[in-house]
């Protein structure tokens, strides 16, 4: 994996949260343990709203498992405080092919949308459109769209840029801002992750948004990833009971991100085309930067 994907992996990794745990070495999980950030939604919070928490629900019960939490919030040093400190044994939401872990077959694919407002009558397809040069785009910092806009040269006073870190003190719906200020006018186009922009589109009643999957930009900067469960290297037993509950549970795990508003990509193309335009391809997910920084964005 180059730096520049794991630098990529970092700045996902604050986008997708959750850690899922269980007692693990065993065939048999007694406890399944979550490390979730308490207050991270569409992903998860303390009461247990997020579609992470579901999806957790949903394996405990099919394992035949006590469910509990271990809550922390999903940032630097995570994986330092959890999984490395013996507090996690499995993480949901991570790249298919992140190093540090074991991962399971990937569950979904989802990626980067643009989102604007259909009254505005744009018509963004790409990153390329000269449109971008005279409107206002918000962007999280440091993330594959943000990269790729500064490659073309649109980081300028037109860029509204936003941040992917947080205390534990913070508002429950910070990473909303970019879809809030898209609606209240703020800006005209915000480039994020398709699970939270989807989340708060139904949240908010906000039909009146488009949203359009970006297209992969290069081989190094991808911007749609293949999102799996990861366990402890060796651990190959619990990997096999989770894949066997994510092949056993596919259609219920899909609902839930449905539910959720995550838009789904087929898994193997960049973006969600018709059956003859799909284009099969490896991407890279670019959740993690380095293990001390944690699972969540994303």
């Amino acid at each position: 994996m180059s730096r520049k994907v794991r630098h990529l992996a970092g700045a996902l990794l604050l986008l997708i949260p959750s850690v899922l745990v269980g007692e693990a070495q065993g065939p048999e999980v007694k406890e399944l343990r979550v490390c979730a950030d308490p207050n991270n939604l569409p992903y998860s919070n303390e009461r247990r709203e997020g579609f992470e928490n579901k999806i957790a629900e949903l394996v405990a019960k099919e394992l035949g498992a006590t469910l509990s939490y271990y809550w922390w919030p999903h940032q630097r040093g995570l994986v330092r405080n959890t999984l490395r400190a013996e507090q996690c044994d499995v993480l949901i939401g991570i790249p298919k092919d992140y190093d540090p872990v074991l991962a399971t077959k990937p569950y979904y694919r989802t990626g980067y949308v643009i989102a604007y407002r259909k009254d505005r009558g744009f018509q963004i397809r790409s990153l390329d459109d000269p449109i971008l040069k005279k409107i206002k785009i918000g962007v999280y910092s440091d993330t594959p769209p943000h990269l790729a806009l500064a490659e073309r040269d649109l980081i300028g006073d037109n860029l509204v840029q936003y941040s992917l870190f947080y205390g534990w003190a913070h508002s429950e719906e910070h990473l909303a801002k970019p879809v809030q200020d898209l609606i209240g006018g703020e800006i005209d186009v915000a480039m994020a992750w398709g699970p939270v922009v989807g989340y708060y589109v139904k949240k908010y009643s906000a039909s009146f948004l488009e949203m359009v999957p970006l297209q992969d930009d290069g081989p190094h900067t991808p911007m749609s990833f293949e999102i799996s469960m990861g366990v402890k290297k060796g651990n190959k037993e619990l990997k096999a009971q989770l894949e066997e509950v994510l092949s056993t549970r596919q259609a219920e795990i899909r609902k839930i991100l449905e539910e959720y508003g995550v838009p789904l990509l087929a898994t193997g193309s960049r973006v969600a085309l018709p059956p003859e335009e799909e284009q099969p391809g490896q991407v890279e997910y670019h959740r993690f930067e380095r293990e001390e920084l944690a699972p969540s964005l994303r």
